[in-house]
């Protein structure tokens, strides 16, 4: 069990009980036990187990919880997820952080998927990006990565990116050039809007080229233009409408903001 998810469950149930607990569950006899199941209510791809599970075990340990699938299984509706067996009062006192999380997790890796399958067999891979709900970061990562996508930088210390606020203020040879000089084994990337700064990336070495915001006939031109020189990256505004155009580009990396920012919950329910 990772530190993050235990912080995380802890902060979400704290939240969730107030300053008394649960005082409904309470009124049940601690004597009557419970047994359900975890049910996905439409087609999706599931993440968040470890979540779900760490959410019983903080309320009480006693509260065993059988998966008969995994992050990463596609699911359908009417899927019979895990089986929940314990004292009802703390399953019903779990139930809603349980839920919220495994919902959520499960919700980015469906939409990743979706992403995935749509440019399937071209090579291109799906990368998220750092807009990340705020504390969430490694868990919604391992969603993506659950839905077979990929991460990009996990923090500002992974690696160097000079977007357009930072080279505004610094010419791009120079920028790259100060970044290798002090940060030698971080990686540099370098965003670029125009043709033109493209080239001037290419020139200072970069690792790789982000293609902002173009159309799909702008990156298969600065596809040309970079060659084998740096990987290439698409990002801004993509969505399952346009994907599959701005894969047939020829770009390496796709990433995706709306992965994490904007996907839907995939909805799984308790079912006692």
């Amino acid at each position: 069990m990772s530190s993050n998810v235990s912080d995380v469950v802890r902060r979400a149930l704290e939240e969730d009980l107030g300053p008394l607990g649960d005082i409904t569950a309470a009124l049940i006899d601690p004597g009557t036990r419970g047994r359900g199941a975890l049910v996905a209510r439409g087609a999706g791809v599931l993440a968040g187990t470890a979540c779900a599970d760490e959410a019983f075990r903080q309320v009480d340990p006693s509260v065993f919880v059988e998966w008969h699938v995994h992050d990463g299984d596609r699911v359908t509706a009417g899927h019979r997820l895990a089986d929940v067996d314990g004292p009802l009062a703390s399953i019903l006192t779990a139930e809603r952080t349980a839920l919220n999380l495994l919902c959520h997790l499960s919700g980015v890796a469906s939409l990743t998927r979706a992403f995935v399958d749509a440019i399937a067999g071209t090579g291109v891979r799906i990368l998220d990006t750092r807009k990340t709900t705020p504390g969430l970061r490694t868990l919604e990562k391992a969603a993506v990565r659950a839905g077979g996508g990929h991460n990009h930088r996990g923090s500002l210390s992974d690696m160097v990116l000079l977007k357009d606020n930072h080279i505004a203020d610094l010419r791009i040879g120079d920028a790259v050039a100060r970044a290798r000089d002090r940060w030698p084994g971080r990686g540099v990337e370098v965003e670029c809007d125009r043709l033109e700064q493209v080239q001037q990336a290419v020139a200072a070495g970069v690792d790789v080229v982000m293609l902002d915001n173009m159309t799909p006939d702008d990156v298969a031109l600065c596809v040309k233009e970079v060659g084998e020189a740096a990987l290439v990256e698409v990002s801004g505004g993509v969505t399952l409408d346009t994907i599959t155009d701005y894969a047939a580009a020829g770009p390496d990396l796709i990433s995706v903001g709306a992965l994490t920012h904007s996907a839907p919950i995939l909805d799984i329910g308790l079912d006692l």
